[in-house]
């Protein structure tokens, strides 16, 4: 019955750590509320494009009686910005989950595109609507941020993205058991390192190598905060497998457990890859993330 308790307990931390990802990672859709003729519609601004994927920016907005547009530059440059008018669209969806579970087989909006950027490269952007009581603007103070990134085989980015989540599962579970003493600690803080050692170092580079065309980025080579933060969790999880080995030392499994916590609670994609616009070279620097 203990036991139950403590995967039940493991699985709470972990998906509130995901849902905290979703709501704070600054390369997912960002929300909002717009009131247009009256009516309040939720959008959701895309902060991330997959290269060829010819993904436009959407308002979420089905009403034909407005004008929108949208006003663009590449990131942190000293470039005008550029408009384009959105044009409202029927678009059809080809998504077998949301045609067959959801029953939606189509979207309405009205849709802009932004000049497609080499991997890791960035556009900021802040839009217009007007309707029947004028003229809006939004995010024009903080505007927001899409970051390009290379296409990702689904043959690596799935793997990845089970083993880090069973490895945070895991590391949890491994955790709690140690807090209570229970004897099984040790085998999840084996499975928990070899599941990070899976998700985090051998498939994490692979998809950065695919995403933004270098494998590694974090410390000795570079600063991105994704890389060095999974190593450091990585490096805990090392010591707390070797000081358990020959002596049970749940301290350390718990001292691991909390760091990896901390680790999954820095929002994803933080201190990125970013395109010097003015070299081509890739480099880190912080990602806009703004929470309402």
């Amino acid at each position: 019955m203990k036991k139950v308790f403590y995967w039940l307990l493991a699985i709470v931390i972990t998906l509130a750590a995901v849902i905290y990802q979703r709501k704070t990672g600054p390369t997912y859709d960002k929300k909002m509320l717009v009131k247009v003729n009256n009516t309040d519609y939720e959008v959701k601004l895309v902060r991330s494009i997959e290269i060829g994927s010819n993904t436009e920016v959407k308002l979420a907005i089905d009403d034909q009686d407005i004008g929108a547009k949208l006003f663009y530059k590449r990131f942190q440059t000293n470039d005008q910005y550029q408009s384009i008018d959105f044009s409202y669209k029927v678009k059809p969806v080809d998504s077998y989950i949301m045609n067959n579970v959801f029953h939606i087989t189509e979207e309405k909006g009205w849709f802009a595109s932004v000049p497609e950027q080499p991997a890791a490269g960035k556009i900021q952007y802040y839009f217009e609507i007007t309707n029947s009581e004028g003229t809006n603007t939004y995010m024009k103070t903080n505007p927001v941020v899409i970051r390009f990134k290379g296409a990702v085989p689904s043959s690596i980015l799935a793997p990845h993205i089970f083993f880090m989540f069973f490895a945070m599962l895991l590391g949890n579970l491994a955790g709690i058991m140690a807090v209570f003493k229970h004897q099984r600690y040790k085998f999840y803080t084996t499975v928990t390192l070899f599941t990070l050692l899976v998700g985090g170092m051998i498939l994490g580079p692979a998809v950065q190598l695919h995403a933004f065309g270098e494998a590694w980025a974090g410390v000795p080579f570079a600063w991105d905060l994704t890389d060095n933060k999974t190593l450091v969790a990585f490096i805990f999880w090392i010591l707390a497998f070797v000081m358990n080995r020959k002596k049970e030392r749940p301290i350390f499994t718990i001292i691991a457990s909390i760091v990896m916590l901390i680790v999954y609670s820095i929002p994803h994609s933080m201190y990125g890859s970013q395109l010097d616009p003015e070299t081509g070279e890739i480099i880190q620097a912080w990602i806009q993330s703004f929470i309402f």
